[in-house]
């Protein structure tokens, strides 16, 4: 048996916070709402994959049917490139390409201007190209893809913008003043509502929206920051100036609700999910009738099956997979359902953090990287059904 198995959700499916919930007691008040439980059958242990097995050989628990391999090591050349892999990857996405291929893009989280690289695949999933897209930036964390395919990449400093590349490198990245100066974490588009949604890396960080004047142009637009009430409805309040260093974003409106340490953004069928690592908690903001709810919580969790919450990524089969900064160096899965359950585990790299969960287009392959793995960073790909649904209970 595995250390940790499943959780029953139970009051984290509530609509706006747990019964307890002291952070919501802060944000809130004392009026939380009333918690549910989840009700029926027993819930499977392992999700859709089935138990982790032991270490492979590059030392990574997974379920039976998938494979794993290292694509690239920090300050070593890429498989089959002579571009060496930025240190301490971080926030990652994919973008198709030409003839069946696809683009990797990863930042860095180095403190010196390293920025953004990419890597190439041909449509077999081979290595052909690996290069630079964005340089002179720092601590570049998390980010998002845009639907029109580029990848912002946001700085995690006081001082910090996102910036707008091109996954091909082809042209140059463009810094998007419009979207705030500060701590930066991630992004998520969101097609529908023609908007994008930001955390923010601070203990009393906000959760924002951008309204872009154009769809497709993030020069101009306006920045709004969330106000959450009692009952979990979000009302959007605009920022008065978003690149005001002098008075932070997050304190030039008094109503506008703090959150514990902004990580991972995804957008998914009208919901952004998002994970806060001060409370280690994953949120659900409802895009349709404006309302937030809980998600996830450790406290609430007797088994802790998910801590030290970070990026997010979406899977083919439509859970939510959270990589771990802290906790036992795990990717969990969160199900329709709300059922949390391992992944994959990644073992003697205690000091390191899972960063840039991505698919590739087709579905078939996992990248993520181990952003102190070896000291500097190891980014890894891992092949396998993703397609297999959960079993009913």
């Amino acid at each position: 048996m595995q250390r940790r198995d499943v959780l029953r959700l139970g009051g984290a499916l509530a609509a706006g916070a747990l019964v307890g919930s002291s952070l919501w007691r802060t944000m809130l008040g004392d009026e939380a709402l009333a918690a549910e439980t989840v009700r029926g059958a027993a819930l499977p242990a392992h999700g859709p994959y089935g138990p982790l097995l032991d270490p492979d050989e590059n030392g990574i628990l997974l379920p039976a049917g998938f494979r794993s391999r290292i694509l690239a090591r920090a300050n070593q050349p890429v498989r089959g490139t002579d571009y060496a892999w930025h240190i301490f990857p971080d926030g990652a996405a994919t973008f198709p390409a030409r003839g069946g291929g696809w683009i990797y893009t990863s930042n860095s989280e180095a403190t010196g201007p390293v920025g953004v690289s990419a890597i190439a695949f041909n449509a077999s999933g081979a290595v052909v190209d690996a290069y630079s897209i964005l340089t002179g930036t720092i601590i570049n964390c998390d980010g998002g893809a845009t639907p029109w395919g580029t990848w912002l990449s946001c700085e995690e400093w006081d001082g910090g913008h996102v910036w707008e590349c091109d996954p091909s490198g082809a042209t140059p990245g463009i810094k998007r003043a419009a979207l705030g100066t500060f701590k930066h974490e991630a992004v998520a588009a969101d097609p529908r509502r023609r908007v994008l949604y930001l955390t923010e890396d601070q203990g009393d960080g906000r959760f924002y929206r951008f309204r872009p004047t154009r769809w497709e142009d993030l020069s101009e637009g306006a920045l709004d920051v969330a106000a959450v009430a009692a009952d979990g409805a979000v009302t959007w309040l605009p920022v008065p100036a978003p690149n005001d260093v002098a008075t932070p974003t997050r304190r030039q409106v008094p109503e506008s609700t703090p959150f514990r340490g902004g990580e991972g953004i995804v957008y998914r069928r009208w919901h952004v999910y998002f994970t806060t690592k001060g409370d280690n908690r994953v949120w659900d903001y409802n895009t349709l009738d404006e309302t937030i709810r809980v998600l996830y919580e450790a406290s609430a969790d007797p088994l802790r099956i998910l801590t030290g919450v970070d990026n997010l990524a979406v899977t083919p089969g439509g859970d939510l997979m959270v990589a771990e900064d802290g906790g036992n160096m795990e990717l969990v899965l969160i199900s329709p359902r709300g059922v949390a359950t391992p992944f994959l585990r990644i073992v003697g790299q205690d000091g390191s953090e899972l960063a840039g969960p991505a698919f590739s287009p087709n579905g078939k392959r996992l990248y993520v990287s181990s952003q102190r793995g070896d000291g500097l960073g190891i980014t890894y790909e891992v092949t396998g059904p993703y397609q297999r649904p959960w079993p009913r209970p």
